[in-house]
């Protein structure tokens, strides 16, 4: 299993959202396709055929724990369009 697979499956188990890092978030999105705006402190994330878009801010090192919550239920939502 790859790292990036590992990755995935620690963040749709859903038991550290405490624990990821902001850049670590970052660029497993990047990986799928989603174009990175960055406006202020709001990295914002779109994907081409995917309605909606994700808002993160970071909390120090680590990703807010909300924002890993509605990361994972897009990549569950739409694993069709992403993966």
């Amino acid at each position: 299993m790859s790292q990036i697979e590992k990755f995935i499956e620690k963040l749709l188990l859903g038991k550290s959202d405490n624990n990821f890092r902001f850049n670590d978030i970052c660029n497993l999105l990047v990986h799928f396709g989603f174009e990175m705006r960055i406006k202020g402190s709001h990295h914002i994330f779109r994907k081409e055929g995917i309605p909606k878009m994700l808002n993160l801010q970071k909390d120090g090192d680590l990703a807010k724990n909300y924002q890993i919550k509605q990361v994972r239920m897009m990549l569950i939502e739409y694993k069709e369009e992403i993966f």
